[in-house]
């Protein structure tokens, strides 16, 4: 659940920041619409209620198949405008590929290391919903679903290897240490904006809201799914239509106020994924497994899965830690409810 809503808040978050982007490349000022600002707030609001009414017209993950291969289609096309363009556009000056010594030596380096590797979990929370998409697969003995499923998600990591690593390699080569927090796009745009035609930029922005829109629904529908069956579970029938879209509503009514109160959500990655995405990936699942197979104690399996579990727990311990101490040593602009 955590899951579901923390990755919805944070596309509510990216997709508000990218329709605000493309608002101001396509009215600029002087424009009949450029004086038609809106705030960061308004556009959270408006990208929530998309999400939300595309999320009424699918009852379960089985039916958005074609909304995943969208957004699949949407995030291979701007990853690899990106990096093109960047190779075009060719390197900015004075681009530096060295760390300063006093950021990779003591404390100071140890403390980027763990942050770096939580910022690393949390971009990989989404295989923790490989489960729930394949418990929606037609099972039997002769045709497991195990089977289709693996081949699903070699297929899907060897694209989406397609896609970050050139972005990533790039990106570094174009733009090393200059590249902002808030990413290459964002680098992209300072520095070839000006010699980018708007539309190419634009159409950047729009394919990021379509990939934001469409992930939204694959990480929400958990959620959903968990909270009908609590509802069915407790009244002893069947989920009916207005209960299914109140909950949807009361969701995304959710997501959307967290969204708000901390628009600051992405510099807080590391700890997220310390305090999230490793527990999910490592701890949970091992210690699950003894407690539901029940394995002979101090055996091989018994071994690997408590040794693995409390790899996790020392990890995600230590990934806190570093996480605490560096938003104490270099400061957080926390601008609750001003997004």
């Amino acid at each position: 659940m955590y899951l579901s809503g923390g990755s919805c808040v944070m596309l509510i978050i990216t997709a508000g920041s990218s329709m605000e982007q493309l608002f101001n490349i396509i009215c600029e000022e002087g424009t009949m619409c450029g004086s038609m600002s809106l705030s960061g707030t308004q556009w959270f609001l408006i990208f929530t209620c998309i999400a939300l009414i595309i999320a009424q017209l699918f009852p379960n993950l089985n039916s958005i198949a074609r909304v995943s291969l969208t957004g699949a289609i949407t995030s291979i096309g701007y990853c690899t405008i990106i990096w093109a363009l960047s190779i075009s556009k060719g390197r900015p000056n004075d681009v530096s590929y060295g760390i300063p010594v006093a950021d990779r030596t003591g404390m100071t380096g140890f403390g980027n290391i763990l942050n770096a590797i939580g910022i690393i979990m949390l971009a990989f929370r989404g295989h923790n919903l490989i489960l729930e998409i394949q418990g929606t697969l037609p099972s039997d003995s002769k045709h497991p679903s195990r089977k289709s499923m693996w081949r699903g998600v070699m297929v899907s990591y060897m694209i989406i290897a397609m896609c970050l690593f050139p972005l990533a390699i790039v990106g570094f080569w174009a733009y090393g240490n200059k590249i902002p927090e808030e990413g290459i796009l964002t680098a992209f745009t300072k520095f070839h904006g000006q010699d980018t035609s708007k539309y190419v930029i634009g159409l950047i922005y729009i394919w990021l809201t379509i990939s934001c829109i469409t992930s939204y629904q694959i990480y929400a529908m958990p959620a959903f799914d968990n909270l009908e069956f609590i509802y069915g579970s407790s009244k002893k029938r069947r989920c009916p239509g207005w209960v299914r879209a109140g909950i949807r509503l009361f969701f995304g009514g959710v997501t959307f106020f967290v969204a708000v109160a901390f628009p600051f959500l992405g510099k807080l990655a590391p700890l997220i994924g310390g305090m999230a995405a490793v527990p999910l990936t490592f701890v949970y699942p091992c210690f699950m497994w003894i407690s539901i197979r029940k394995p002979r104690p101090k055996g091989a399996m018994w071994s690997l899965n408590l040794g693995v579990g409390s790899i996790g727990i020392v990890l995600s311990l230590l990934l806190i830690v570093a996480a605490v101490w560096k938003l104490d040593d270099k400061g957080l602009n926390a601008n609750f409810f001003r997004p």
